[in-house]
């Protein structure tokens, strides 16, 4: 059963990715006064009481977009009012009564839909004074809110919960078994592959670039498996960041590879890998985040080189994702859209895998026989005491060294590259931790060491 859906609505800069905020207890929508920053529907899976509930936040009702995509902002409200089960009804309670309001009450009373109206900013006394004209509106007396100050958020849990115990006991959402970010600059095709992963329109694609401005969650189901696919803002230089909303939007993608499972690094077939493209790839491999570069509208560029050609060029421009499995789409087709989430899953296994320390103390010591690089400081062994898997997600492995100022990186290298190849973990990101003998425990150091 899908879980109801509670739609905030209202024309631009009411505060309502300010009331989704304050009932989700943390920042989930950019909250900026210029108007109309939320474009896509903003979700958020809710519980008060027994009863579960999905928070969406939405785009304000006419507003003009510098963009001209009005058409899509109003085309995602209609999505989320269709969808609702209750509405919240923001207005201004510091601006009063405008027409723009009463345009937005009118389009809900046709809607049949329950509706809690909501005076936000009601931050002073003096402000109830604008109050009472919003009885015009038909859905009786408003209730006052401060989003910012976090009044009357008791009584709208309260309030939502009535409405939803009128409902067929819903389930305890199912959580997700993955989470996807994905990634890139602008218009390499996120929103549309969000789309195809979703089987609906759920975010606005438009060939205006820089479309999405926020990190929206999506929840979708594939072969009865909820996943929860992240579509972020496209990236480009520092230098032509434009406003506050992009810087935000930036730091909203770095936060979303952060809390992803596995990253969807797209890159545009049809153009060259540039600098944000490498800043990004460096910003996954620095995360440890398992990784799918994703070469999406396939279609218009696979003339120009074949996949093993582009495959090859893709590992010298993205230094440090070697690692990282390439796939070819058409996102805008659903072409091979389900063969990047069962190679998403697949990854997503292989950084919980556990090794057992017999078997990594075995690879290891195959490792040292070959041609190792030669350490720093001068001739004499360095001596490889013993390894152990201490976490997973990444697979974190503590190698023990007689001394560890003497490994150097390609040291290091050589051994994630061995390692790679004989365990488990051929297609993610290994973090190997150096330590020296202070940190290794007598009864080991009676252990016959491996030496070079």
């Amino acid at each position: 059963m899908a879980l109801p859906v509670v739609a905030i609505v209202g024309r631009p800069n009411v505060g309502k990715s300010s009331l989704l905020n304050m009932l989700a207890g943390r920042r989930i929508s950019i909250v900026d006064p210029t108007a109309g920053v939320t474009r896509d529907r903003i979700s958020v899976v809710l519980q008060h009481k027994d009863r579960y509930f999905e928070l969406v936040d939405t785009g304000g009702y006419g507003i003009v977009d510098r963009d001209d995509l009005d058409a899509d902002v109003e085309q995602q409200i209609r999505f989320a009012v269709d969808q609702a089960s209750l509405i919240l009804f923001v207005v201004d309670a510091r601006d009063g009564l405008l027409p723009l309001d009463q345009a937005v009450a009118k389009w809900l009373r046709a809607s049949n839909k329950p509706v809690v109206l909501l005076a936000n900013k009601v931050d002073a006394i003096e402000t109830r004074t604008e109050i009472g004209e919003f009885h015009k509106l038909g859905f009786g007396s408003p209730m006052e809110v401060s989003a910012t100050h976090r009044r009357g958020e008791d009584e709208l849990r309260e309030r939502i919960h009535e409405h939803l115990c009128g409902l067929a006991v819903d389930e305890v959402p199912a959580d997700p078994v993955m989470k996807l970010a994905i990634v890139g600059r602008r218009n390499v095709g996120k929103s549309t592959m969000i789309n195809a992963m979703a089987g609906q329109p759920r975010v606005i694609v438009s060939e205006v670039a820089g479309t999405t401005r926020d990190s929206v969650d999506v929840r979708f189901e594939r072969d009865g498996r909820t996943y929860v696919a992240i579509d972020t803002a496209g990236l480009r230089k520092k230098a032509k960041i434009a406003d506050d909303i992009e810087f935000y939007s930036t730091h909203r993608t770095e936060l979303s590879i952060r809390r992803a499972d596995v990253v969807l690094f797209l890159i545009d077939a049809t153009a060259d890998v540039g600098v944000v493209d490498k800043k990004l790839g460096r910003y996954i491999v620095d995360q440890y985040k398992p990784c799918i570069v994703v070469v999406n509208k396939w279609d218009l560029a696979k003339d120009r080189a074949s996949s093993d050609d582009y495959g090859e060029y893709l590992s010298k421009t993205l230094v440090g994702l070697d690692y990282a499995p390439i796939a070819f789409t058409t996102a805008k087709d659903g072409k091979n859209v389900q063969s990047v989430i069962d190679l998403a899953s697949e990854l997503f296994k292989q950084s919980r895998t556990r090794v057992s320390t017999g078997e990594l103390n075995r690879v290891l010591k195959e490792a040292v026989t070959q041609n190792m690089p030669k350490p720093k400081h001068g001739a004499g062994g360095l001596k490889v005491l013993y390894a152990t898997q201490v976490a997973v997600c990444p697979p974190t492995l503590v190698l023990f060294v007689s001394d560890p100022t003497r490994v150097t990186p390609a040291i290091e290298r050589f051994f994630i590259n061995r390692l790679r190849e004989q365990l488990p973990f051929s297609e993610v990101p290994i973090r190997l931790v150096i330590r020296g003998r202070s940190g290794y425990r007598r009864a080991n150091e009676q252990r016959n060491p491996v030496e070079r």
